[in-house]
């Protein structure tokens, strides 16, 4: 079974071996033995412009091997490039991409099981949880960025709704007190306070709880037995995963994003196993949200996350009409940013929107001990580097009218 969760694993991510390949080595990206890295490097080339000159990508750095700058002058002439050494971030991007397709054994995606009854997991950081869940002892920071920019999605989720969350409340942490509010009532379900003995539990939970994640993309590639991971910290409650967004279904026969175009708008359903269900919409949330199957909404069962949702990209219409529905729910809703300067950026969003009084802040931003440590670059720019789910927040619709005085 592990074997085939590792083959898996090389097929979505693109890791197939080429024979003459097998150790990790840097590369010019133009010169690169893998086409697809070669591709990419076109691509830089083809929409990225040069930081100094604003003219397009010609230049290849010969310390990273990744084309950064318009020509040799301009790579000189970037002093900022130069004195915060930024070339060093990109050598570990294309140390990363190559050590990825490099044919070595990926034990770091031989995933543990149940957790034993007499083992707590620790959830302050990626060291101790990796450890406390029997994790394959990650020896390199290739197996750690690896392994993290997949299991940052679940695992992120788990540190939120934990029990042993590593994120405290103010003055010493960032959780707000609506924000404890919140997590309260949703603890209230993942823990329940009045049992009967294990045999014959009390519950009030008529339903599974679900996690509502807007925007998926990665997120929906990753199989049902990833996702488990995540399970596996609470196990005895039931989930569904709602993936929603044009891009949340992978097909893997096609290897494209495409529609599931299910009679009546209705989700694609996969079910892994008694605990967990995946649900993929492929429309934006607003339009689900008109559609009215998902109500009603209830803050002891619900909680929805956002991982880099981009609310200023070209996306931006499409947010803008979300907004509402997000926060008439009442849920918390938690929101990720590939780096400090990115989660801010979503910040301000909400702030000036209109409906900004409408919403309370659950938990400032702070770095978020569960992101990604694999280093990614941005191929618009590519002097700037940004690590997956590097920064978290939270707010939720205000649970009272907000009165303008």
């Amino acid at each position: 079974m592990a074997r085939r969760h590792v083959s898996f694993f090389k097929k979505m991510l693109s890791l197939e071996k080429t024979p003459e390949e097998s150790n990790t080595k840097m590369y010019p990206w133009d010169e690169s033995p893998y086409e697809d890295i070669r591709t990419r490097a076109a691509l830089i080339r083809s929409r990225a412009l040069c930081p100094v000159t604003k003219k397009s990508v010609n230049f290849v750095c010969p310390y990273s091997g990744i084309p950064t700058h318009h020509d040799e002058e301009a790579w000189l002439n970037d002093h900022d490039y130069h004195e915060n050494k930024k070339y060093e971030l990109l050598k570990k991007v294309n140390l990363y991409e190559h050590d990825l397709r490099s044919g070595r054994k990926f034990d770091e995606f031989v995933f543990p099981g149940a957790q034993e009854v007499d083992f707590t997991p620790n959830l302050s950081n990626w060291d101790t949880f990796l450890y406390t869940r029997d994790f394959s002892p990650m020896n390199t920071e290739f197996n750690m960025a690896a392994a993290s920019k997949v299991l940052t999605y679940p695992v992120t989720i788990a540190s939120i709704l934990h029990k042993y969350s590593p994120h405290d409340a103010q003055p010493k942490g960032p959780v707000s007190v609506e924000g404890l509010r919140s997590m309260s009532a949703l603890h209230y379900t993942l823990y329940p306070p009045f049992s009967k003995g294990k045999d014959s539990e009390v519950t009030f939970k008529e339903r599974p709880m679900r996690i509502f994640i807007i925007g998926a993309k990665m997120e929906a590639m990753l199989p049902g037995y990833v996702w488990k991971q995540f399970g596996y910290l609470f196990p005895e409650t039931k989930f569904e995963l709602h993936f929603i967004g044009p891009e949340c279904y992978f097909n893997p026969e096609t290897r494209t994003f495409t529609s599931t175009d299910q009679p009546h708008g209705r989700p694609l359903i996969k079910r892994y196993d008694d605990q967990l269900t995946m649900h993929y919409h492929t429309h934006y949330f607003h339009e689900v949200y008109d559609m009215g199957d998902l109500f009603p909404f209830d803050p002891y069962l619900d909680v929805f996350f956002l991982f880099h949702p981009g609310f200023q990209t070209a996306d931006s219409v499409h947010w803008d009409k979300s907004l509402k529905g997000l926060l008439e729910s009442k849920c918390p809703i938690y929101v990720t940013g590939y780096h400090e300067v990115d989660a801010a950026r979503e910040i301000a969003w909400l702030e000036n929107h209109p409906l900004h009084d409408e919403m309370d802040f659950l938990m400032d931003q702070c770095p978020n001990p569960f992101g990604s440590t694999k280093l990614d670059l941005v191929d618009s720019n590519p002097t700037e580097t940004f690590q997956a789910n590097s920064d978290i927040f939270a707010f939720r619709g205000k649970r009272y009218h907000a009165i303008k005085v």
